[in-house]
């Protein structure tokens, strides 16, 4: 389903870094479709600045950033989108020529770059553009004329303090509004109220009705919590139909006490909020399983999960693959941080890049060599090798197993 997008922007100019992530994962958590977070600076080390905080935005928020960049050679979009960004925009008015801009676009795609100018600027020319953002909005006449007859796509860039958001999220063409006057404000209650006005926007719909869940006597169903990344269960709880529909309406999890015979917001006294990922439901539609991000624990003890008891167990083999991984890239790092005498991974570091670099082209070398020989346990030891001075690599140089999950996820 095509809907409209509410895309929250940062100017990110005058605001520190610590700044700029706490308010985008707020508009996150918030509902934020996607983030429209911009620098336009000319200035060399506050580009490179801002190419810093995008790699860090991209590994912390779960949604599609715009970024709004300084473009005067294609390499300025080619390090734009090396940080994971989903799209760039460029300020019509800081264009030298078109040439990087068409450059842009033919490598990363037109519906990826955009072209930011005000609805003046829209008007007085033709450009070689189909995706704008538009700011300034008048909504004059010849604007919308002009919107209606060329090929175009529109985002505005809106205050919203002269329009209302309505007004916005009915012009033809258009892919979303972005805005900044949404600051601390539930997004999935405002995207759940234009969808009452008949605006398509994406919100947390439930595919079956609550009528058909299999409640108990009291009408609850038992929810089963668990964090949308690592997957660990964090707790179980109870909903009825009001809080479930809460649920859907504000995208934090809301449950029914027995105890108090109440709703409760997860979170509310605590802080330690549930913001919504997923809702399934199981093959007897008798029991919810909620996808969440976690704020702080889950359990009121403390506890990140309230199943941190062991009742009985046997021993078995529970290695999983990503978190030897994750365990080996945090000693690694913590090695990094803080060395310690006599460790090979510090002489690595000491050594510098070169050497690295060297030990990688060695072990790559040794796991093809290994490869030639029918014993597949040398190229086990061989591969396990390399991966370790890779991960060196990898922390000399910044990198993350996001960094590179992501990359290969998006391919």
């Amino acid at each position: 389903m095509a809907y409209k997008k509410l895309i929250p922007f940062i100017n990110t100019e005058s605001e520190t870094s610590e700044t700029v992530i706490s308010q985008a994962k707020k508009y996150v958590d918030a509902g934020a479709d996607e983030l429209f977070i911009f620098r336009y600076s000319s200035n060399e080390f506050e580009r490179e600045d801002f190419l810093t905080l995008l790699k860090q935005l991209v590994s912390i928020v779960d949604v599609p950033i715009t970024a709004g960049i300084y473009l005067s050679r294609f390499e300025d979009a080619k390090k734009a989108f090396y940080t994971g960004v989903s799209k760039i925009a460029v300020q019509n008015k800081m264009l030298d020529d078109y040439s990087a801009y068409t450059e842009a676009v033919e490598r990363f795609g037109k519906e990826n770059v955009y072209l930011e100018m005000d609805e003046k600027e829209f008007l007085s020319d033709d450009y070689p553009a189909e995706y704008y953002i538009v700011k300034h909005l008048s909504l004059s006449e010849d604007f919308l004329n002009k919107v209606d007859t060329i090929d175009c796509h529109l985002l505005v860039r809106d205050s919203l303090r002269k329009n209302s958001i309505e007004t916005l999220f009915s012009l033809n063409k258009l892919i979303g509004v972005s805005t900044n006057s949404l600051i601390d404000r539930n997004l999935n209650e405002i995207k759940n109220d234009l969808v009452k006005k008949g605006i398509e926007m994406n919100t947390f719909t439930s595919s079956i009705s609550f009528k058909d869940f299999k409640t108990d006597a009291n009408g609850l169903i038992p929810v089963i919590v668990q964090d949308y990344k690592t997957e660990d269960v964090l707790m179980m709880a109870y909903m009825n139909e009001e809080s479930f529909n809460k649920t859907l309406e504000t995208g934090m999890m809301t449950y029914y006490s027995r105890s108090r015979k109440e709703l409760w917001c997860k979170g509310e006294t605590s802080g330690h909020y549930q913001y919504v990922k997923k809702l399934m439901i199981d093959c007897d539609n008798d029991t919810i399983l909620a996808k969440v991000r976690q704020i702080g624990a889950a359990c009121h003890t403390g506890n990140m999960s309230c199943f941190y008891r062991e009742l009985a167990s046997k021993d078995y083999d529970d290695t999983n693959p990503r978190k030897v991984f994750d365990e080996v890239y945090n000693i690694i790092t913590d090695r990094k941080i803080n060395p310690r005498e006599g460790s090979y991974t510090n002489y690595l570091f000491d050594k510098g890049i070169d050497k690295i670099l060297k030990k990688c082209g060695e072990e790559a070398t040794e796991i093809v060599i290994a490869a030639k020989n029918p014993d597949a346990a040398e190229l086990k030891y061989e591969i396990a090798d390399f991966l370790y001075h890779m991960m060196v690599l990898m922390v000399e140089c910044g990198l993350t197993w996001e960094d590179i999950t992501r990359e290969l996820a998006n391919r």
